[in-house]
């Protein structure tokens, strides 16, 4: 089948705009999920570190099975694999509403609805490519933008819902939201041509592989001739043996024509089983051949320091940068920020300044006169000063301006592509950047469980301090 070429405009606005609504659909709830993470904490009463991990694992999962979500976008196409995905995350998302537990919503919340999310990441980025050709760098920015405006709408809305619905009302409400993607599903028109032959380069590509088959199998033919000829004449000697003898049944045979055509039908069977045992053995060792240079590739990449350096750079930043949309809620509280100085939640603030940072800084990345690398690097580096800054915001305004700065900084994902194909080049992209996507959900999944657990013995280690000095101020 023949992909069309991209139009870069017409129905691919279409796509773009459900894109958008897909990705804003769901990764609205999964991104927002502090505002729930205050309410499973005080429904289920776990500890922080094991709640933060509902989040962790709905931000990560999805990156982690970036590799099955290519291969079943590639196999089934993109508009299946988004009707299916959403149901996948309108279910998971209701039945979290019935979780008897925080073990329950680690699977309906954190696998169920992550697997999906990243089924529909996948699913909306392929199939704006497919349209897009030369403007294919602005669509992108666009439907990338669907989950950073999910995540501040959906801040608020959840945490207006739960007043009205609670918990369980808010996560129902959410889920039938949610099957909202299938019908920007079924507006995802494959970009395809049944009727149209094939490329001549295919074509002609595709006649080495088949006709090599070939070019060896004299002697495994023969083999594979020889072992079937025998049994078959061993049959056919039993045969012979039972009847009057073997002249007079050979001469039986030249004289009966349906004889002679079962032989005829009989050793062409041969022939094509013999083939096609071959052509098996050939597909297999190429089979083996891809995985092998896969693995010589991926070797390859990690023997480069700059992306060894980029994968530990991604890896931490995820650990360090994912767990403030998650975890600020409860930082506000803890800081004794009072409900009604809340004037925006600081995960709404987070969210469009994702977006408006994403923006910014893909346009920064465009001119020729700045390095992407750089400027990727200084992105982490002031992001690193403004989480080193959180422990000191005791208001609400020091609160939402890190905010505002950590969302910010959190929009280098859109020049995350550039500095990959900067440093591995374009013909190793998409390998280079499965590779480092799936450290991101690594850090995404492993963040907020390890920043909980350290709060936690931070804490106590706080509390023990503070009574073993107020025993020694005490005493006699």
């Amino acid at each position: 089948m023949e992909f069309k070429k991209s139009p870069d405009g017409g129905w691919g606005w279409v796509i773009v705009l459900v894109s958008f609504f897909t990705q804003f659909l769901c990764y609205g709830s999964p991104l927002a999920v502090g505002v729930l993470y205050i309410e499973w904490l005080d429904t289920f009463g776990e500890g922080k570190g094991k709640t933060a991990w509902v989040g962790s694992l709905a931000s990560g999962v999805g990156l982690l099975a970036s590799p099955v979500c290519s291969f079943c976008v590639s196999s089934f196409g993109a508009r299946p694999v988004t009707i299916f995905s959403g149901f996948m995350v309108a279910g998971g998302l209701m039945l979290s509403s019935f979780a008897p537990s925080i073990y329950f919503l680690f699977l309906s919340y954190g696998i169920v609805v992550g697997l999906g999310c990243g089924l529909l990441y996948t699913a909306t980025v392929t199939i704006t490519c497919q349209y897009f050709d030369s403007h294919r760098g602005l669509a992108l920015g666009l439907i990338s933008t669907g989950s950073s405006v999910g995540l501040f709408i959906y801040a608020a809305l959840q945490r207006l819902l739960i007043e009205f619905y609670g918990l369980d009302g808010c996560l129902l409400i959410v889920g039938a939201l949610a099957l909202n993607i299938l019908a920007c599903g079924s507006l995802m028109r494959p970009l395809q041509s049944s009727d149209c032959p094939l490329p001549e380069k295919t074509a002609l590509e595709s006649v080495p592989d088949r006709y090599s088959i070939y070019s060896e199998k004299e002697k495994d033919l023969e083999e594979n001739t020889n072992i079937l000829g025998k049994s078959h004449g061993a049959e056919e000697t039993c045969k012979g043996t039972l009847a009057s003898g073997g002249r007079k049944q050979e001469s039986l045979l030249h004289k009966n024509p349906t004889t002679v055509a079962h032989a005829k039908e009989a050793e062409t069977y041969k022939k094509k089983v013999a083939e096609q045992t071959y052509f098996c053995k050939q597909l297999a060792k190429r089979k083996w051949q891809v995985y092998k240079n896969y693995c010589g590739e991926t070797v390859a990449l990690f023997k480069n320091k700059v992306f060894s350096a980029l994968f530990i750079a991604i890896f931490l930043f995820d650990i360090g940068g994912f767990p403030p949309s998650l975890l600020m809620e409860d930082v506000a509280r803890s800081s004794n920020v009072k409900e009604e100085e809340l004037i925006m939640p600081l995960i709404s603030i987070i969210g469009i300044m994702t977006a408006v940072g994403k923006l910014l800084l893909g346009i920064l990345a465009d001119f020729k006169w700045i390095n992407t690398l750089y400027l990727y690097v200084a992105t982490l580096i002031v992001m690193g000063l403004a989480l080193c800054a959180i422990p000191f915001a005791e208001s609400y305004v020091t609160l939402a301006i890190l905010s505002g700065i950590l969302g910010f900084l959190t929009g280098n994902w859109s020049i995350f592509p550039y500095v990959t194909t900067k440093t591995v080049g374009i013909e190793k992209l998409a390998h280079a950047y499965g590779i480092l996507m799936f450290f991101a959900g690594l850090g995404n999944s492993l963040g907020p469980p390890i920043v909980g657990k350290i709060f936690r013995k931070a804490n106590l280690f706080y509390r023990s301090s503070l009574s073993h000095l107020w025993i020694q101020t005490s005493g006699p």
